[in-house]
């Protein structure tokens, strides 16, 4: 009898393949995008900067000058004492936080909302950052660190500068055992087995005379879970040249 795929049995959602959630110190996201907001601008001065064991990157503690305190993602150079600033009339520096329609082109930026008070969705991994290429009155466009460009709505919050932490990958690991700690932090499963050295009775590669996929390797979004390994909705395959 064959066993259930890794893509199955993370779906299920059991303890196994789940982030601990005392690891988050914090759910981060932006204030409530209110009236202070849209017509000026809330300063605030960073009071801690912490590791959170769940993330790539540093978080900073700042306490605005309304009296609530809230995490930040760091972004590079940030210390202690020192001010940002939320809202429309912000200035252009590092830490602030302004709508895509009031920052400059070519400006870096992270912690991008994917719709207007959603909190930031994009751009939130250590070292990188986004880059405005143009913007007018209808969307934003953006560059993602992947190269790929996504328009934005240009209310939508965006924090100036580079997520802090960067270079954590060039570190190497020298162990498999200190991986296997790194990804259980992320909920992730290491030390996994390719499908081509598996039978054919456990994963759709499996099989065969020798290890070869016997089929091809992109596959169907709307593929069940059983099926749905290898390329999974690939635009193109192959080495870019």
């Amino acid at each position: 009898m064959g066993k259930r795929l890794i893509h199955q049995r993370r779906g299920r959602g059991t303890p196994a393949h789940r982030v601990a959630s005392h690891r988050f110190k914090d759910k981060i996201q932006y204030r409530t995008y209110d009236d202070l907001e849209k017509e000026g601008s809330l300063k605030g001065k960073v009071v801690d900067i912490i590791h959170d064991p769940a993330r790539t990157a540093p978080i900073a503690l700042v306490k605005f000058e309304n009296g609530e305190k809230r995490h930040i993602l760091a972004p590079e150079s940030i210390q202690i004492d020192d001010d940002i600033e939320c809202g429309i009339s912000a200035p252009i520096s590092f830490g602030n936080t302004l709508p895509l329609a009031e920052i400059p082109e070519g400006t870096p930026i992270y912690n991008i909302e994917n719709r207007p008070g959603d909190g930031g969705r994009f751009v939130r991994s250590s070292g990188t950052y986004a880059s405005l290429i143009t913007h007018d009155a209808s969307q934003a466009v953006v560059e993602l660190p992947s190269g790929e460009l996504k328009s934005f709505n240009p209310k939508c919050r965006a924090s100036i500068g580079v997520v802090a932490g960067g270079g954590r990958k060039e570190k190497p690991y020298l162990k498999a055992g200190v991986r296997w700690h790194a990804y259980k932090a992320k909920g992730k499963k290491f030390m996994t087995v390719r499908g081509v050295a598996m039978n054919a009775v456990d994963h759709p590669h499996g099989g065969g005379n020798r290890q070869h996929p016997g089929r091809p390797t992109t596959i169907s979004r709307h593929a069940p879970p059983g099926r749905k390994v290898g390329s999974i909705a690939a635009k193109r395959t192959g080495k870019r040249r």
